[in-house]
């Protein structure tokens, strides 16, 4: 019984550090689809090189980090970080789920951002888009309304 409250609370620490270290990005793909079945959302996937790709850094500067985006997407997205870093340490685990998600969905450059229903499938494909944050969310928007 007390080993298993000990794992339960690890496990809790884990999940909550992992979601504030990343803000509101999942970094665990399965987990992030069933939370977007769950919440009935779509699923943003953000295929990055976050420290060397200087488009990812810029849509993350310009648009991920800005508080319009951040409020957009609590309400309307589920948001799935998928890092393939140069000199960040990543697990094994992540570093082979990321490669296999790119190589389902094609991905062939960075930043690539994939809207994707709750079941995910893929509504569209898109990437780094001049005009910041307010401009990011329109084009979202439009995204998620010819889906429906």
């Amino acid at each position: 019984m007390h080993k298993t409250f000990i794992f339960l609370l690890l496990g809790l620490f884990s999940v909550g550090f992992t979601l504030h270290a990343s803000g509101a990005w999942l970094t665990d793909f399965e987990a992030a689809k069933a939370k977007a079945a769950a919440e009935q959302k779509p699923l943003l996937l953000d295929f990055s090189g976050s420290d060397w790709c200087g488009w990812c850094i810029r849509l993350d500067d310009e648009v991920f980090s800005q508080s319009s985006f951040k409020e957009f997407a609590a309400s309307e997205l589920v948001l799935v970080k998928l890092d393939f870093p140069r000199d960040k340490a990543q697990s094994d685990e992540v570093k082979a789920q990321n490669r296999a998600l790119a190589g389902k969905y094609g991905v062939r450059g960075f930043p690539t951002i994939l809207i994707l229903s709750a079941e995910g499938e893929k509504i569209e494909q898109t990437g780094y888009r001049p005009g910041g944050a307010e401009a990011y969310v329109q084009h979202l928007r439009g995204i998620l309304e010819s889906a429906e």
